[in-house]
């Protein structure tokens, strides 16, 4: 779904206000039969309108929506730039750069979504973003070495999100070993990478992320779950989106640079599950112990009656002792 016509009609809506059909239309150069047309597209979306007649329609409470310029305007000039482009719709953020990398270089390449209807999240879970209510974003990024040089990576972008908002005052950040932010032990944001390349050369990574912003119900995520609005924190999204790209230019450059290690410590710092008695979730079995963070490329170090031994792999999740959360 392209940002003609309808996302026109999404920001003239977007003030929480009433607006007739009429005026709707002057404002579109559209009929109203048209004007109709558009607001049923609205509705697809899965936007709530508030119809009253003689008054008009309105979305109760308004829109916060993302603008590609307003974003740009707060990055200074960086290299590589990033290249961002907003949907209104889309399947995956994450897939739409996937299969744009088959017949182009997507190094910088920032794709943004207002409603993903098939987002993705770690072990297979369905990424719950409402329209308007998240922030769904991908960046494409290259980099050489092969995969044995991306170990940490994704601790790494956890870090630069976990950063970004605190740039912003949210407090309370905390992370969870692989690719997860906290707040209050529920889940605020979750990380999906994925990578396509050479086992031993140049790599293309997209990396995903969708961060709860607006969000204050959903009954269909199964674990639980917190927004920044829930938080308190009145924050725009192209604010946020902006913070969360300037973060990830910087860490990722370091990350270049010098792996992982040089940030271990600050990961650390923010470490949800720092010196606590954890469940760790393997295929087939788990296993109970003290979570002693992570090494200098990022395994989980788990100690047993005094033994430390590192765990890493994508099927591997932590939870609390005794707790559901995974």
């Amino acid at each position: 779904m392209s940002l003609t016509s309808l996302n026109q009609l999404l920001h003239l809506l977007a003030d929480g206000q009433f607006h007739s059909g009429t005026a709707l239309g002057q404002h579109l150069s559209m009929t109203r039969a048209a004007v109709w047309k558009q607001l049923k597209g609205v509705e697809a979306l899965g936007v709530k309108l508030n119809r009253i007649r003689g008054r008009g329609y309105r979305i109760v409470g308004g829109l916060d929506l993302l603008d590609v310029e307003a974003i740009q305007r707060q990055l200074p000039e960086l290299t590589p730039p990033f290249n961002v482009q907003l949907h209104m719709s889309i399947p995956s953020t994450n897939q739409t750069l996937m299969q744009r990398q088959q017949q182009q270089s997507i190094h910088g390449e920032v794709v943004l979504a207002e409603v993903q209807t098939a987002g993705r999240g770690r072990l297979g879970r369905q990424w719950q973003s409402p329209f308007g209510q998240n922030v769904a974003l991908s960046l494409g990024w290259n980099f050489s070495g092969g995969a044995a040089a991306l170990e940490g990576l994704s601790l790494v972008v956890g870090l630069a999100l976990a950063k970004a908002l605190s740039d912003l005052g949210v407090q309370e950040v905390k992370l969870k070993w692989p690719n997860d932010i906290l707040v209050d032990g529920k889940k605020l944001a979750g990380i999906l990478l994925e990578m396509r390349g050479d086992a031993t050369g140049p790599c293309h990574v997209v990396i995903g992320m969708g961060l709860n912003v607006h969000l204050t119900q959903n009954d269909a995520i199964d674990q639980p779950w917190i927004s920044l609005c829930q938080l308190g924190y009145n924050l725009t999204r192209n604010d946020i989106v902006a913070q969360i790209l300037l973060r990830l230019h910087q860490h990722l450059a370091l990350f270049v640079q010098h792996g992982f290690s040089v940030m271990r410590h600050q990961w650390q710092q923010l470490h949800y599950y720092q010196d606590k008695n954890v469940q760790l979730l393997l295929p087939g079995r788990q296993v109970e112990g003290v979570c002693r963070g992570v090494n200098q490329v990022g395994a989980l170090m788990m100690e047993f009656d005094g033994v430390l031994k590192a765990y890493s792999g994508g099927e591997i999740s932590v939870r609390p002792l005794g707790g559901a959360y995974e």
